[in-house]
């Protein structure tokens, strides 16, 4: 059991009644070419997975022979190019799994080979491809991403990623916008990986550029943080891509929430701001035959130095309703993990840490404001956007995740929303009284003077500690 010093908390104790109703009984599954093992694992239970024999990945990163890989949580599949056999433990029960006929891997290889025949051509002086993925909830845009990202390494290639979905986090967590240039292999079960400002880590880790945007759906804030942010991303990202020749030959990758597809009328707002800020010359658009063929009239008759390619992918059939409730439960999951580590293997220590009400300047974000209003030029008066209104900690804020910026707490508005962000911090409690406050840091150190903001999602997260 974890102690978290000075608090006396603990990390909340694995359910033992889960734990307990599942089997210890393996057996095998043949694989035969081109088919996928697709599975379904509740939290609180766990699959587990060993390749026998053959060959076989995970969401494009292959599986070691004879290695142990465990499950829990999440909806996976194991797919093989050329026949394998799997041994599988702790199936039966809630645990729902099948082998699937028919996926869409053909043709997510045919867009990695088409992506590696611009990235030769971005060799000899061209830029490499500039690829945005988009499409409703439950399509696939993550997983197709995922397995662009682990090919592209594989061909020894280092492709930037850059996740613009806030419902869920890529080496941070969820409501955050995330980049990061992937040079090694993307592990079979830490998906994304991990990252230093969770903590240490023994194993290699990215160094992703992260910004808090802390509302679940762009299109109900009318684009008054999520357009600014992406256009600060991009501003990052491009400015990197000149310096690192290596990613500026592998190119973009871009995934979206699914929320901006669904457009008002035929115009896609949030789409097209992102095309138009990262240069995007591919457009992949996952099994939504309305959003292909309006992007597709869009952008048809552009100049050819401008041309945006807009191609149309059919979502893979193990594509499934992920409900608001696991998609809660999947936020929580990523949380624990931000500050306690995947497993007992990569376990983290977080600190806990005391704090005055005065020395914590946190900013909650208004909403539903006219954006023309809260992003006005600045007058001759120097007036400024107003973004955010001061909080002082009440028992409200208990549970909540606080964005550590790197911003001054005396900064502009503006310049609080456009700046990156150090890490995250969790309000323990809030002693009114006492007006002290306690917080979980996934790193050691003093109570950050920056200014720290509050959003409204991802929900509050109780029973972290205990």
């Amino acid at each position: 059991m974890l102690s978290l010093p000075g608090l006396n908390l603990t990390a909340p104790p694995l359910d033992p009644v889960a734990l307990a109703s599942a089997p210890a009984i393996t057996r095998t599954q043949d694989l035969s070419p081109n088919k996928e093992f697709r599975f379904e694992v509740p939290f609180g239970r766990t699959i587990t997975i060993k390749l026998l024999s053959g060959t076989a990945e995970y969401f494009g990163t292959e599986f070691a022979p004879n290695q142990l890989y465990s499950f829990s949580g999440t909806k996976g599949a194991v797919y093989s190019w050329h026949g394998c056999r799997l041994e599988i433990g702790g199936s039966g029960g809630d645990v729902s799994e099948y082998v699937a006929e028919e996926t869409g891997m053909m043709g997510y290889a045919n867009a990695h080979f088409s992506l590696e025949a611009l990235r030769e051509r971005a060799a000899h002086g061209i830029e490499g491809p500039r690829v945005l993925i988009v499409g409703p909830e439950n399509s696939g845009k993550t997983t197709f991403t995922r397995i662009l990202t682990s090919y592209a390494v594989k061909s020894g290639r280092q492709p930037m990623v850059v996740n613009l979905d806030p419902r869920q986090g890529m080496l941070s967590v969820p409501g955050s916008m995330s980049a990061a240039a992937f040079s090694s292999i993307i592990d079979v079960e830490d998906g994304w990986g991990s990252s230093p400002i969770s903590g240490p880590s023994p194993i290699p880790v990215k160094m992703p550029l992260v910004y808090h945007y802390g509302i679940g759906n762009p299109e109900l804030e009318n684009g008054k943080i999520f357009k600014p942010l992406v256009t600060r991303m991009a501003l990052a990202v491009m400015s990197r891509l000149e310096e690192d020749r290596m990613s500026k030959q592998a190119g973009l990758l871009i995934d979206t929430p699914g929320a901006i597809s669904a457009g008002k009328g035929g115009v896609y707002d949030n789409i097209e701001h992102i095309i138009s800020e990262f240069s995007v010359n591919i457009v992949f658009v996952m099994g939504m035959e309305r959003l292909y063929s309006d992007l597709t009239r869009k952008y048809s008759n552009l100049p050819s130095s401008d041309t945006v390619n807009i191609i149309r992918l059919d979502s893979s059939g193990g594509c499934v309703q992920r409900d608001e409730e696991y998609m809660k439960a999947l936020r929580q999951a990523q949380i624990r993990a931000y500050f306690f580590g995947n497993n007992d293997e990569v376990a983290l220590a977080p600190q806990s840490q005391m704090a005055d009400f005065e020395d914590l300047h946190i900013f909650k974000i208004k909403e539903g404001q006219d954006a023309n209003a809260l992003f006005r030029a600045y007058d001759d008066f120097g007036s400024t956007p107003d973004i955010y209104e001061r909080v002082t900690p009440t028992p409200e804020l208990q549970n909540s995740l606080l964005a550590v910026t790197t911003a001054a707490a005396n900064d502009r508005q503006e310049m609080i929303r456009d700046a990156s962000i150090r890490g995250y911090i969790y309000v323990a409690d809030v002693d009114e009284t006492k007006k002290k406050v306690r917080l979980l840091s996934p790193q050691p150190g003093q109570t950050p003077p920056n200014a720290l903001i509050l959003g409204s999602f991802p929900e509050d997260v109780p029973g972290l500690v205990s």
